[in-house]
């Protein structure tokens, strides 16, 4: 597996070149990364009209894939607004109204890419048992969906994993949109090692016609770095489209250190990795079941995201994570209820070891019978984009009832928001951010 990137940086660095170009640091910092941190110079390629180096790279990376696989140095958002913008187009080349219809934990992004596009949007159903954090639709539930759609929507766009490490049946699913002449899109972000489990769990050979993956949350790539695949299946436009797409969205100045570190990721996956990943996933199970058996509850069928329900131990998520960090342990996310760890290989067997010696530690108390708010779908009285754009204050929950939320009121992470822009917020709205500490809601201001 060549490199071509890392080889093309690393032999530039080496020549001591006077740097009369862009980034201003030309090559020196108190990183010790600068002299590896490039713009596009002549023969280091350019991102969106790769025809080099990167074009090299970004085609050994859909080797490993099985698809036709773009970079993005701006984490899975941008390929996400690519993704959706490729839709769209799509749409308006066959003579068909824009419309996605999406699963309602849909992270953030897709409400910015919404209000960038202007496409038009309806949610899935979600189930009883669903929180804000998962909508675990079935195949059946998309088929009951587009039978009784009077308009059938271009694309249906789910995102699993979800937040909480549940998958939909990709497989399934992907054969009812297609029935239909539906595409399927995948927000994968934190499924990219999905691909290297014997067989693969990757939305691509699933079924999926579009994916975007964060290759910096399950594998070892930097922060930022993610990959958009189209299926060898899409629509041929997808392909002809898909620099463009990322680049109505992106920075005209991507990262060569992040690219790199793309590049660099496709020795390491080529070399050896599925081996790696399948032995730690098998060690990793077995700590799980070790737990099981000591009374701990988990959530979700992704193999190494662990997502404790804490109130079954007797804690809230966010008790286990403060036990956690004091004896240096970092979680990933924690609420009320829950308590997210993301592994990988990296951590090692040391590393597990040390996780499950900790929360063996933690002792089990009365279960917490208390149940959060179950998110109900606000009545849509404005356009995502019509709320984001329009003129807005902040209020508390209390004095936001009957008014248009503008934009979500979410942090990231999670970044799944309770009530969607241009939904008016009612009293169920309020309960769930008075449950998940939301103090302030961001309102379409009234004249």
């Amino acid at each position: 597996m060549t490199t071509p990137i890392c080889e093309f940086v690393r032999r530039y660095a080496q020549q001591d070149a006077l740097r009369l170009h862009m980034p201003g640091h030309k090559g020196s910092g108190p990183l010790g990364v600068e002299s590896l941190d490039l713009t596009e110079i002549d023969g280091a390629d350019s991102l969106f009209e790769a025809d080099g180096i990167i074009r090299e790279s970004e085609e050994n990376a859909g080797r490993l894939f099985g698809a036709d696989t773009y970079y993005s140095t701006e984490g899975s958002s941008l390929a996400i607004r690519a993704m959706l913008m490729l839709a769209v187009r799509y749409a308006k080349s066959q003579a068909r109204p824009p419309l996605i219809a999406a699963g309602r934990n849909a992270h953030k992004t897709f409400l910015t890419a919404a209000a960038l596009l202007d496409f038009p949007l309806r949610w899935l159903p979600q189930k009883e048992s669903d929180g804000y954090l998962s909508c675990r639709v079935t195949a059946d539930d998309v088929e009951a969906f587009l039978k009784a759609s009077p308009t059938l929507p271009v694309a249906v766009y789910l995102t699993s994993p979800d937040y909480l490490g549940n998958t939909v049946d990709v497989a399934s699913i992907a054969e009812v949109c297609h029935r239909f002449g539906v595409l399927l899109l995948i927000d994968n972000a934190h499924g990219a090692y999905l691909k290297f489990l014997n067989p693969s769990r990757h939305p691509i050979d699933l079924g999926a016609d579009a994916c975007a993956d964060s290759a910096h949350k399950t594998l070892s790539a930097l922060t930022g770095s993610a990959y958009l695949h189209l299926s060898h299946r899409a629509p041929s436009a997808f392909c002809i489209g898909a620099k463009e797409a990322l680049a109505t969205f992106a920075s005209t100045s991507p990262s060569y250190l992040i690219l790199q570190s793309l590049d660099a990721l496709n020795r390491t996956l080529d070399e050896g990795y599925s081996h790696r990943l399948q032995e730690f996933g098998r060690l990793a199970n077995d700590a799980k079941a070790r737990l099981c058996r000591n009374g701990y509850v988990f959530c979700g069928n992704e193999p190494l995201k662990w997502t404790v329900d804490a109130k079954k131990r007797g804690y809230l998520g966010t008790e286990l994570a403060e036990l956690l960090r004091r004896t240096g342990i970092v979680c990933e996310f924690a609420d009320r209820d829950y308590l997210v760890l993301m592994l990988t290989p990296e951590i090692g067997t040391l590393g597990l070891e040390r996780l499950e010696t900790a929360l063996d530690a933690i002792p089990s108390r009365a279960v917490i019978r208390e149940q959060p708010p179950r998110p109900t779908v606000g009545r849509a009285v404005m356009s995502v984009r019509e709320a984001m754009l329009s003129p807005f204050e902040q209020v508390s929950p209390k004095e936001a009832v009957g008014r248009i939320l503008a934009s979500p009121s979410v942090s990231c992470p999670p970044a799944v928001p309770i009530v969607v822009s241009g939904e008016l917020i009612d009293e169920n709205a309020v309960k769930a951010f008075s449950y998940y500490g939301i103090e302030s809601c961001s309102v379409v201001k009234e004249p």
